[in-house]
């Protein structure tokens, strides 16, 4: 497993945007499949986006069009940059790896979305 590290999270209000950013520090980055989760009270933990190796994305309908991951396979790093942000963001987001078949997580990071 890889140990990720989560940062950028913190208190937004509504339209506003944040960068999501996590470290993974592993010599496969290159080849890892990379996505975001986010687990809102209460609630199951949900798909944000994913990245393949190859730097295609995916994203949930929730967020499409305002959210958007990306990857620096050189800083083995991952990032989710946030836009028009809604109450309905208010999550744990979580960074997510897969590599060769072992899946990792990351601790979280806070995202609250409220004036």
């Amino acid at each position: 497993q890889v140990q990720l590290v989560e940062s950028g999270g913190g208190l937004v209000q509504p339209g506003g945007s944040l960068r999501l950013s996590c470290a993974a520090p592993t010599n496969l980055f290159r080849i890892a499949f990379m996505g975001w989760y986010r687990q809102a009270p209460g609630k199951q933990r949900e798909l944000v986006a994913t990245i393949t190796s190859s730097g295609v994305s995916n994203y949930a309908v929730s967020v499409e069009g305002r959210f958007t991951i990306s990857r620096d396979n050189a800083k083995k790093m991952v990032y989710l940059q946030m836009n028009s942000l809604k109450p309905e963001d208010t999550a744990v987001y979580y960074c997510y790896a897969r590599i060769m078949g072992t899946d990792s997580w990351g601790q979280g990071t806070q995202v609250t979305v409220s004036s």
